[in-house]
């Protein structure tokens, strides 16, 4: 609320920009201040004056300000006059020069200027809302209050309107000199990236999961680089921390990427292990998401972008990186945030770092809704509230259209009864096999996941029939590829769900049949290989 200094004797104390001012006057009057720093205007002021005066005495008070203030060395400069509603100006100047200001005549007050915003929910937030009944409110079915995100970035500007109290800086900092002699580092530049992030996880008007904390972890330098090493060390220290102070469920947002790496990968993998469910951004390189680390990571949940017609995103020569190694969509074009430029500015800015924040924010508030969740029920709870078939298939590279996921991300129905024990399925497909004949590709689900079936995709045809070995104490789907075919695919289909418990069946002998246990139900069975998988409840989706 406005706060107001009331001048009705000789002299008024009062509190300006922390200091405290003496304003005398001989008739009444008064300067009005907005309590909420973050949104004041200083140096910027609206004069009112009385009802009855008219626009020359408006002009002429404004000229005799001007003159007051230059005799005492100040210059001020009258940008509008008013002359509809109510008779007045707007003025940039010094506060010394507030107390010339109130004693002029016709002056019935003084307000500080300061920010206005708009109400209406920006595209992003509109697109992830079930309920699009409640038009202009954004209200998802709860706030994430209970999850805590790490945010591996630049530096984040905390003071920011948006995300202040919300996001804790660590003392954790790992990042290379910048390029080049003439770098200059100011404040703005350095948190840019990080400051947008936050924002849309956490932000009070532009975030998905508004009572998410954010801890920050600084691994990208003021030009948005980092090095394999940095992030590593990153992960570790986070690591180290929630040892010593556990914090559950715990959310890792990875939106940068860099070369394939697999000491990256086999980090993120731990991390996962450690009960962390981490979301990576796909990259922006337009190419293959599996080509670049953390996305390649299957343990990561992968989020490519899409702009606002659910297309993917595509700027010039640049765009979402795609494939098998992609898990979902969301929205990632023109995005609306905080902006590191002052505590009160917003941007837009585009990118799969975008998207992945929105995946992140929106798996805080499925966390807060069942918090022992692990990461591959997380993945199959995004998949299962998505919206399918949202993008053109046409619009991804050919070689990409039939491994990667057509699904944007969405938050879950109000009405959703949903549970971590609910069987939900997600297909795997793997990179496609050599030419050559009987080559053989392999699909593999998360660790968490239990594999209820395996199929094969071959483009023209000719595929040779699958197989489920086990590796490692992991079942792989393997498919071959026939004579004459381009190239076999093989897709397992990979659930979640403590009410399943999967189990591969063989046949006694070679021609006879297997055959389920009373009580369990058949989801599948090959020729090429005589295994069958049975689970003891659910339907098979």
């Amino acid at each position: 609320m406005p706060r107001k200094s009331k001048i009705n004797a000789l002299y008024v104390w009062g509190v300006w920009n922390e200091e405290v001012f003496k304003i005398s006057v001989n008739q009444m009057a008064y300067v009005v201040f907005y309590t909420q720093d973050a949104w004041r205007m200083p140096g910027q002021y609206i004069v009112v004056m009385r009802n009855g005066t008219h626009l020359n005495q408006v002009e002429r008070t404004a000229r005799r300000l001007r003159a007051k203030a230059a005799k005492r060395g100040y210059l001020i400069e009258i940008q509008q006059t008013y002359s509809g509603g109510f008779h007045g100006f707007l003025v940039k100047m010094s506060s010394d020069v507030l107390h010339m200001a109130v004693k002029l005549p016709h002056v019935e007050y003084i307000e500080e200027d300061s920010s206005i915003f708009a109400q209406s929910i920006p595209w992003n937030l509109q697109r992830i809302l079930q309920n699009k009944h409640e038009t202009g409110k954004y209200s998802p079915p709860n706030d994430g209050a209970k999850v805590g995100v790490y945010l591996l970035d630049t530096s984040v500007q905390v003071t920011h309107r948006e995300i202040e109290d919300r996001v804790m800086v660590t003392d954790f900092n790992s990042v290379p000199e910048e390029d080049g002699v003439r770098v200059h580092r100011q404040a703005s530049q350095c948190d840019s990236h990080g400051t947008h992030i936050a924002g849309v996880v956490s932000g009070r008007d532009s975030g998905v999961a508004r009572g998410a904390s954010v801890n920050s972890v600084r691994v990208l330098n003021c030009q948005g680089k980092g090095t394999v090493s940095g992030a590593l060390a990153g992960l570790e220290y986070i690591q180290s921390s929630l040892m010593s102070q556990a914090i559950r469920p715990v959310i890792l947002l990875l939106p940068f990427v860099g070369g394939f790496s697999r000491t990256l990968n086999a980090a993120c993998r731990k991390m996962v292990e450690s009960g962390a469910v981490l979301v990576a951004a796909a990259g922006n390189y337009n190419d293959d998401a599996c080509l670049y680390s953390p996305a390649s990571e299957p343990e990561v949940i992968t989020v490519g972008a899409v702009n606002f017609a659910d297309q993917p995103l595509s700027t010039g020569t640049t765009g979402t990186n795609a494939g098998r190694c992609v898990d979902v969509f969301a929205p990632g074009d023109d995005i609306i945030s905080a902006s590191s430029d002052c505590s009160t500015c917003f941007t837009t800015k585009s990118g799969t770092s975008q998207a992945a924040a929105h995946v992140a924010g929106i798996a805080a508030v499925l966390l807060n809704l069942n918090p022992n969740s692990s990461s591959s029920e997380i993945l199959q709870q995004l998949l299962h509230h998505s919206v399918k078939q949202a993008i053109n298939p046409e619009s991804l590279p050919l070689n990409h259209r039939l491994p990667t996921p057509n699904m944007v991300v969405a938050l879950p129905d109000p009405t959703s009864t949903l549970t971590g024990e609910d069987l939900l399925c997600r297909s795997v497909w793997s990179e496609r096999s050599a030419a050559k004949g009987l080559a053989t590709a392999t699909a593999r689900c998360r660790h968490s996941e239990e594999m209820l079936s395996c199929s094969s995709f071959s483009q023209n045809g000719a595929r040779a029939g699958e197989r489920v070995e086990e590796r490692d104490g992991q079942k792989e789907c393997v498919a071959v590829n026939g004579n004459g075919g381009q190239g076999v695919f093989a897709v397992a289909r990979c659930c979640t769900g403590h009410k399943a418990q999967c189990q591969m069946l063989e046949s006694p002998q070679r021609g006879a049949d297997a055959e389920c246990p009373p009580d369990h139900q058949l989801t599948g069975d090959r020729w090429f290989h005589t295994a069958v998988f049975f689970i003891n409840s659910g339907n098979y989706r």
